[in-house]
């Protein structure tokens, strides 16, 4: 399926973004600096809140007004009741987040002047199988979104990407954290969501220039992608459907936390295609919903609403 053909399968109000992935814990510190090996510092600040990246796309979709089912896994445990009720209190169904013996997954985060590293324990993420994902995906038809991160196990990311292309979904995969993938994958994905650093990984070519993106898009295309979308920070993104790759330039904000900009960029996208919208018009909503959100410190919690996101694009045209 071409991207043009994508449109006409929208009605507004009618399509489910099915979201496959993961569900975790943030645990974030705001730090005077990164330690180094062998030393402690002091947090200026901790948060805890539900994340994830799975969790966080469903999060924004659903705070974006998309109607959004997650599929996933969590522990036994109060992280795990504490993520599922989360998701529930932005309209995300979580039918399908389903118990594991295992954990909850946790991220523990340090952020310092706005940027963050991160350490992952997978726990409960890594159990999700492909039979959670064909009876999740049960009642799935054409036309509506299947979103995919790599924070679960790669054989059922495969796996979901074969069921959506089959049913006829539009499906989306973010390459996060990268790893190396099959062309099966490639090839199962009609758009693809990479940043900087993960266009680096998977292409061996750093997006830093107008030339060096349409290498990095020539490469994806060659590896079996259809339509490429890399985020480029500070840059803005870069949007390639067809012949034409169109740059969207970033809004100018005070930085406060880059956690989940991209999680929100992509939820919004999903959002927008639901609605009938162009890819390029998505994306260039996108850039907006996740400019708002890094001037905010957390994931989930501080991801922006619909509301805001009008309100925040209205305030940037009048000032223009």
């Amino acid at each position: 399926m071409s991207y043009r053909h994508f449109a006409t399968l929208a009605i507004k109000g009618e399509l489910v973004i099915y979201v496959v992935g993961s569900l975790n814990m943030d645990i974030s510190a705001t730090v005077a600096r990164f330690p180094r090996a062998g030393e402690t510092v002091a947090a200026e600040s901790v948060l805890t809140s539900p994340g994830g990246k799975g969790a966080n796309q469903a999060t924004a979709i659903g705070k974006l007004g998309g109607d959004c089912a997650m599929l996933g896994k969590v522990g036994p445990d109060v992280f795990g009741e504490q993520m599922i009720n989360n998701l529930k209190s932005y309209g995300v169904r979580t039918e399908h987040v389903t118990a594991s013996q295992c954990e909850s997954g946790t991220a523990l985060i340090w952020v310092h002047k706005g940027n963050n590293r991160i350490v992952l324990n997978s726990g409960a993420n890594g159990t999700l199988t492909e039979t959670d994902v064909s009876e999740g995906l049960k009642n799935a038809k054409a036309g509506d979104i299947l979103m995919l991160q790599l924070e679960v196990p790669l054989d059922t990311v495969a796996h979901a990407l074969r069921v959506g292309k089959r049913k006829g979904m539009i499906t989306m995969l973010n390459p996060a954290p990268a790893v190396q993938l099959g062309l099966e994958i490639y090839e199962n994905s009609e758009i693809i969501t990479p940043n900087e650093t993960e266009t680096q990984i998977l292409t061996g070519i750093m997006p830093d220039c107008e030339v060096n993106v349409a290498l990095a898009v020539k490469k994806f295309r060659e590896m079996g992608a259809s339509n490429v979308i890399i985020t480029l920070g500070k840059t803005g993104s870069a949007v390639a459907v067809g012949k034409e790759i169109t740059l969207i330039p970033a809004h100018k904000v005070k930085v406060t936390d880059t956690t989940a900009a991209g999680d929100t960029y992509v939820g919004a996208v999903a959002v927008k295609l639901s609605e009938g919208e162009n890819i390029v018009d998505a994306a260039k909503f996108a850039s907006y919903a996740s400019a708002l959100k890094i001037t905010r410190k957390g994931a989930a919690v501080a991801i922006p609403t619909l509301k805001e996101v009008e309100e925040f694009i209205a305030l940037r045209n009048a000032t223009k």
